[in-house]
């Protein structure tokens, strides 16, 4: 059954082939939000035809940060008491939000991805040395305790006061590198991290090197606090 005190914010650019099946399959356990962030192929007339849902849509990309901070303003101004994050590809997948939905009261729920289906090697290489990365970054120079098993997931829950906290903060990131920014501005606030097992399908990716500079760019200011 749907819980309607959760609202699930799907952002999206492109995703024709697969945001259909996303945001019906999540409307069963939660309320959706997807962001179009200025798509150029059918799927804003896909997005219209989808009975339920709530449609955010960019006239000018603006990349993965904007849309996941303008579904927690409308999640805050619609009374959600979480939101969760999660990917518009089938990546992750919707009939695993019940995990997320059962976790007691924590500001911030990592998806821990402990089965993955068809990522290369060099993509579960760069995940584990990233997610070190992270942490050790997340309270440099001492490690967290406890040492968190993937802090570079997008599927994620997120509490109104983590929301409120992240859309009072002056982010800087753009891309990727708001799975990092968000999760330290957190821990910088005290706020509590738990984690829950999920599965992980490699489908297409948009990571490439400018997205990985960034990302190292935003732990180093993050890390030295500035």
């Amino acid at each position: 059954m749907r819980d309607s005190g959760y609202l699930t914010i799907i952002p999206c650019y492109n995703e024709e082939d697969t945001i259909e099946e996303v945001a019906t399959r999540a409307l069963v356990y939660t309320d959706v939000c997807v962001v179009d962030d200025c798509s150029t192929d059918r799927t804003p007339d896909i997005l219209a035809g989808i009975a339920g849902i709530h449609v955010i849509r960019h006239e000018r990309n603006t990349h993965i940060a904007r849309g996941i901070l303008d579904g927690m303003a409308y999640a805050l101004g619609r009374e959600y008491r979480y939101a969760i994050t999660m990917d518009a590809g089938l990546s992750h997948n919707p009939d695993e939000l019940p995990r997320f939905l059962a976790e007691g009261e924590v500001d911030l729920v990592f998806g821990r991805r402990d089965t993955k289906t068809g990522a290369p090697l060099f993509r579960r290489a760069l995940s584990r040395v990233g997610n070190l990365i992270y942490n050790v970054s997340l309270d440099f120079p001492r490690l967290p305790s406890p040492y968190y098993g993937d802090l570079t997931t997008g599927y994620r829950r997120f509490s109104r006061p983590a929301m409120e906290a992240l859309l009072a903060a002056p982010m800087k990131s753009r891309s990727f590198d708001f799975i990092f920014e968000s999760a330290s501005v957190l821990y910088k606030a005290g706020m509590t991290f738990s984690e829950v097992p999920i599965t992980y399908d490699f489908t297409n990716s948009s990571l490439n090197s400018r997205v990985v500079a960034d990302c190292l760019k935003m732990v180093a200011r993050c890390a030295v606090g500035k």
